[in-house]
């Protein structure tokens, strides 16, 4: 598949300032993959061999289940199932991508040739958000107004900037990380007690201040699976 449609420019996703940026990221990518496997790249020999082999997890086959073009995945599955046929289901063929072990043991859960493509692009993005937190003011400031790090992100880029970003700048952007993750989930928490508290009698009637907790279940969804609820 062509690295370009997994490059996208960092300033795309930090821009806006709305939800988590490395969401936006994953999402984008997300689209443009489905898009991209369901079209074009179905006839493409390299791209054919891999989806053969790899699959797709139960998200991605979803979301191009919901596309038009039924077609096209059916005569994905139709190959990536005579593969299994005919490299999966043999005994002790689970170090060339069988179903199982050495003693008949099921092997390792089947991959997502998306969930590859865009771990890989992550990365990448992941390299280029801390090298241009480092590089630039006017990137630190960018990075310290957006809304949230959701917490499976949060989690993910701190891990990475422990083992990859440079030393002079870890400390701090791993602070700012934190203080946008904690920022968020204050007022998150707040909402989702705000809600069930308005379950009591004592707050029921036509003129019950709900403030901004309507939605709280939802955004408290989204803020610990960086999934929303729709996905």
């Amino acid at each position: 598949m062509r690295d370009s449609i997994y490059t996208i420019p960092v300033n795309e996703v930090f821009e806006p300032k709305c939800g988590c940026p490395i969401c936006t990221m994953r999402d984008t990518l997300e689209e443009r993959s489905v898009e991209y496997i369901m079209g074009a790249a179905m006839m493409e020999p390299d791209v054919r061999v891999e989806t053969n082999r790899q699959g797709f997890c139960r998200l991605h086959y979803g979301m191009m289940l919901k596309r038009k073009n039924r077609l096209s995945l059916a005569l994905m599955l139709e190959s990536h199932l005579i593969e299994i046929k005919e490299k999966g289901m043999k005994p002790g063929s689970a170090s060339k991508g069988g179903l199982f072990g050495k003693k008949g043991e099921p092997a390792e859960k089947e991959s997502c040739f998306i969930c590859g493509k865009i771990d890989w692009a992550q990365k990448t993005m992941f390299d280029t958000i801390m090298r241009q937190y480092a590089a630039s003011e006017e990137f630190r400031q960018l990075f310290a107004g957006q809304e949230l790090l959701c917490l499976p992100h949060f989690k993910e880029l701190t891990a990475y900037a422990g083992e990859h970003m440079d030393k002079k700048y870890r400390s701090a952007f791993i602070k700012e990380c934190t203080r946008l993750c904690r920022q968020y989930l204050e007022t998150l928490s707040g909402d989702v007690s705000h809600y069930c508290k308005m379950f009591d009698y004592r707050n029921a009637g036509a003129d019950a201040d709900w403030g901004n907790s309507k939605d709280s279940i939802e955004r408290a969804i989204y803020f610990l699976t960086s999934r929303k609820t729709e996905d």
